[in-house]
């Protein structure tokens, strides 16, 4: 690479973190994979009989996607960043790679970087093993990504299982940012735990073990079930490995993640299937943007508290 080269790519990388930390907005999370990609298409109104294999059914989560990072309300005022399965980054947007679309509309691309959950054990499920992800990580910096997104899940308050998750959580990571990737790191606490409450105090506990032994120039950005208690995370905020703290909606409904996230001071919301709410592939493309704008209206007032 030459110098002129490299002095863009350091220049973008640092106007994408300054966005990523001080942006007043929301991430998108764009990210369904093969398990919940069938419930995205069904709420979107694509049933199970139109697509007939797993390609057919990416492509048709793909269109939704453009469609929906295409539409004049989707831009960078208020949509700070954005999560993309593989496929999607590997893929194009009105004829551009879609990392460089994004960026051109002023949104941050992240790429979602786990191959799914083990069974549940010890009350948590553990990320499968990424075979695939030193190509992956190439492939996101090649293409200009930010960062990355992993997901592992946690049903019940177990302190060894919770600390099992983070410690898994923290090592991909510490991988991830020796490509110079930003890391989220995403411990879900499943919102229908019956330990809900009890798990995200240990939860907090175990990041923050984690968090005080990174290097101190390495950063991580916090992805987290809206908690029970509205102040549980604020300490984490301001501690100088966390980049940014977000939250997922976990299958509230988006008046009720909204809610919830208005009350959670420092968190903004990286909303998935609350923000496809109310879409449908039968919309024109005016009434498609219209109702994408008041989703994107709504989670951006719940996210900078206004």
């Amino acid at each position: 690479m030459k110098n002129s080269e490299l002095n863009d790519v350091t220049n973008m990388r640092e106007e994408m973190r300054e966005r990523i930390i001080g942006g007043a907005g929301f991430f998108a999370a764009l990210d369904q994979s093969g398990g919940s990609t069938p419930k995205a298409l069904a709420q979107y109104g694509i049933t199970g009989d139109a697509f007939a294999n797993e390609t057919q059914m990416f492509a048709l989560m793909h269109e939704m996607r453009v469609r929906i990072m295409t539409a004049p309300s989707f831009t960078g005022e208020r949509v700070v960043g954005a999560i993309l399965f593989e496929r999607t980054m590997n893929g194009a947007a009105d004829g551009t790679p879609v990392p460089a679309f994004l960026w051109r509309r002023g949104i941050v691309p992240f790429l979602k970087v786990d191959e799914g959950l083990q069974p549940e054990k010890d009350g948590v499920s553990l990320m499968k093993e990424m075979s695939g992800l030193e190509p992956r990580l190439a492939a996101a910096v090649r293409l200009g990504l930010f960062g990355t997104k992993m997901r592992s899940t946690i049903r019940q308050a177990s302190r060894s299982g919770i600390a099992a998750v983070v410690d898994q959580q923290f090592e991909i990571a510490a991988q991830i940012a020796r490509h110079g990737l930003m890391p989220i790191v995403e411990p879900e606490v499943l919102i229908d735990s019956p330990d809900k409450q009890a798990a995200e105090t240990m939860l907090r506990a175990e990041l923050r073990r984690r968090l005080d032994d990174l290097p101190g120039d390495e950063q991580v950005i916090l992805k987290l079930t809206l908690p029970t208690d509205p102040g549980l995370y604020v300490d984490l905020l301001e501690h100088r490995g966390v980049a940014r703290l977000l939250a997922l909606s976990g299958g509230y409904s988006r008046d009720e993640a909204c809610r919830r996230l208005a009350a959670t001071p420092g968190m903004i919301a990286s909303f998935s299937r609350a923000l496809t709410e109310g879409l449908s592939v039968t919309m024109s493309d005016p009434e498609f943007d219209a109702a994408l704008e008041r989703s994107i209206a709504a989670i951006h007032k719940a996210s900078v508290k206004a």
